[in-house]
């Protein structure tokens, strides 16, 4: 594996999950591994779980990592081939890339979707160009269509808390004041597809995601349904995928409530918006993973940066 860009680069999730568990046990383990060399963690986006996960893993690792944030502290990017730059970017990706690259042995990139543009959100430029013009393995923490981080974490939380053979896990869509992304849902779904669970999906009509990553998984625009005998509660927004980016509006009553989803566990990327997209008796309770899964971060960007250093020795 020389790149991590996507849930589809695992081979293996259950071996994948086995081993985080046990780097999770003793993460000083291979403190060696990453002596003497740089990971380069760079934000076109602003971040707080995904940005100290991924220095920490580093560190435990002893990799030296080096933050930039890009959109504020470097010259505007250009991506596009053929452009000419008269406008407001003065570097091209095809020397930023490599530039970087003779810094670091590794560059991890976190980068939004427009959500206006599906064409090009759908190409994954900023993405796709670093995993083209750099000359090290290229990790996504976070891109225009995936989140593949998370949704490793994911699959190890509902490992870690499952007590069936086969537990049934919804995806359910939630209300919020904006639009949002939809790698979270995405990288989430493709992560339980992988797995040995019973996998729906519940959101209102208008909000399908992308039916090339949804596949065959039951969809239900009734959420009541959706959560009958569910033993993990998966929340997210996100926009239309058909109106590209739009909020339709209304669907408040898709909040998520302590009475809807009963004894299930429930799961949340963060951030999430108090009594907008959960209410405070889920987020609160015994059964609320949320913690736990951003602590999970921590093991899953170890697991991914261990597999690329090993690879790379």
């Amino acid at each position: 594996m020389k790149n991590y860009t996507s849930i589809n680069d695992i081979d293996n999730i259950n071996a994948w999950i086995e081993e985080a568990k046990e780097i999770k046990q003793e993460p000083l383990k291979n403190k060696e591994l990453g002596k003497n060399k740089t990971i380069g963690l760079l934000f076109f986006n602003s971040s707080l779980r995904t940005r100290l996960s991924t220095q920490k893993a580093a560190l435990n690792l002893g990799l030296d990592p080096i933050v930039m944030n890009v959109s504020g502290d470097a010259w505007g990017i250009e991506f596009g081939d053929g452009t000419i730059m008269n406008g407001n970017t003065a570097e091209h990706i095809k020397e930023a890339a490599q530039v970087v690259s003779q810094y670091c042995n590794i560059i991890a990139v976190r980068a939004f979707p427009t959500l206006t543009d599906k064409e090009k959100d759908e190409s994954e430029q900023v993405l796709t160009a670093f995993t083209k013009h750099a000359s090290v393995p290229i990790v996504s923490m976070e891109s225009a269509t995936g989140h593949p981080l998370q949704g490793l974490t994911d699959a190890i939380t509902i490992s870690e808390n499952s007590t069936k053979k086969k537990p049934k896990v919804v995806l359910s869509w939630a209300p919020h004041i904006k639009a949002l992304p939809h790698a979270v849902a995405n990288s989430f779904t493709q992560a339980m597809q992988k797995m040995d669970v019973e996998f729906v999906i519940a959101n209102p009509k208008g909000y399908n995601l992308n039916p090339e990553i949804t596949k065959n998984t039951p969809i239900y625009h009734n959420q009541e349904e959706a959560f009958k005998d569910a033993d993990f509660v998966y929340t997210k927004n996100w926009s239309s995928y058909e109106t590209y980016g739009e909020n339709l509006g209304g669907n408040e009553d898709w909040l998520i409530t302590k009475d809807k989803i009963g004894a299930a566990k429930f799961m949340h990327c963060l951030p999430v918006r108090r009594n907008v997209v959960v209410e405070d008796a889920v987020l609160d309770s015994e059964n609320s993973l949320v913690i736990e899964q951003a602590n999970n971060r921590t093991f899953a960007a170890q697991l991914v940066l261990k597999k690329i250093l090993m690879q790379e020795a």
